[in-house]
């Protein structure tokens, strides 16, 4: 199966931890419209619920993917006060 564009850059919930190098875990991903459960492989272990974005497409429904912390998240809510 070829590499998935579309699902690069997009940000997902680990619902299964990774093991780093001893194995993959399974990210949710918001794509197409909709969710999609995919293989998540990361260089190093991550647990469940970590926030990831993904960063590379292996094919076969399976992505690399990096802790992500939302630079937005600690934005002001209301700039005017």
């Amino acid at each position: 199966m070829a590499r998935d564009e579309a699902i690069i850059g997009c940000i997902g919930k680990l619902t299964v931890a990774t093991r780093g190098k001893g194995g993959p875990g399974e990210v949710v991903v918001k794509v197409r419209g909709g969710s999609e459960a995919l293989i998540a492989w990361s260089p190093t272990p991550l647990p469940k619920g970590t926030t990831v974005l993904v960063i590379e497409s292996r094919g076969h429904r399976a992505v690399d993917v990096s802790e992500w912390d939302d630079p937005l998240d600690t934005f002001p809510a209301d700039s005017a006060e």
